[in-house]
């Protein structure tokens, strides 16, 4: 009883930032530094794909519970687990079609499954998916899951999108950032629904920071700039270090602990 009345306390604050452009900026950024990250250490440092998926799932559980077990929003600590989740969320969708030879359709579809059960379940439970309520720590275990299908989901969609449909990087590029424009539209002009909205926005995202990390990073030959995974992962973190400085410095992403009760 006194550890499930421990799960379910409210904290004093929400536990994920506002959103706000910053959040759309660093959030693209990170989808982007979790396609080249997870290449760079499976593909360039000669780790594998067994080998760099259990590395970056231990950093990702230390990282993960450490977050949750703060009691407040803490814009590195955060952030760190979302590139992380990232990497790992890449490195499932890469285990899959590339070590077991499963198709990009069926992880495509495993994946939209397990975010609907996901989001099913946390609606269930709590009658609510917004991240505006993210107060409790079975709460924060629900929107991290979430988060994690995301990421496995876009990984296989923009990749089947891109290569297996023969799109291209920097098409796909386009198509994601136009579908997640549409999205906004429906939002502003329309008034639909907030929380799916974002939701809608937050899984497109995904494959749409992929698609820009492999058009940076793949040689000419394969469609890309030829930036390589390197130099485009080291740009990218440099960028999110730079925003979650300034957030952390500025506090300009903080949800008010009374609006989110």
């Amino acid at each position: 009883m006194v550890r499930g009345a421990k799960l379910d306390a409210i904290r004093t604050a929400n536990k994920v930032p506002e959103v706000t452009l910053y959040f759309w900026l660093i959030k693209i950024l990170s989808t982007t530094v979790g396609e080249t990250a997870a290449d760079l250490l499976s593909i360039r440092l000669g780790l594998g794909l067994t080998v760099t998926s259990l590395i970056m799932t231990i950093v990702f559980v230390m990282a993960l519970v450490w977050q949750v077990r703060t009691d407040r929003y803490i814009p590195p600590l955060y952030w760190l687990t979302v590139v992380l989740v990232s990497i790992v969320g890449t490195l499932i969708s890469d285990n899959l079609v590339d070590g077991m030879g499963i198709s990009l359709v069926t992880t495509s579809v495993c994946f939209g499954i397990c975010l609907v059960v996901a989001f099913t379940a946390w609606y269930a439970t709590e009658h609510t998916l917004s991240i505006h309520t993210i107060i409790t720590r079975r709460r924060e275990l629900f929107y991290w899951l979430a988060i994690l299908c995301t990421f496995a989901l876009g990984t296989s969609v923009g990749d089947l999108l891109a290569e297996r449909l023969e799109l291209g990087y920097a098409q796909a590029t386009f198509v994601f950032a136009l579908s997640i424009a549409g999205v906004a539209l429906l939002y502003y002009l329309l008034r639909l629904n907030a929380i799916l909205c974002f939701w809608i926005a937050y899984v497109l995202t995904r494959p749409l920071g992929a698609s820009i990390g492999d058009w940076l990073a793949k040689p000419v030959l394969a469609d890309g700039l030829g930036l390589g995974t390197v130099t485009t992962s080291v740009i990218f973190l440099t960028l999110i270090a730079v925003l979650v400085a300034f957030l952390t410095v500025t506090k300009a992403d903080r949800i008010a602990a009374a609006a989110a009760e």
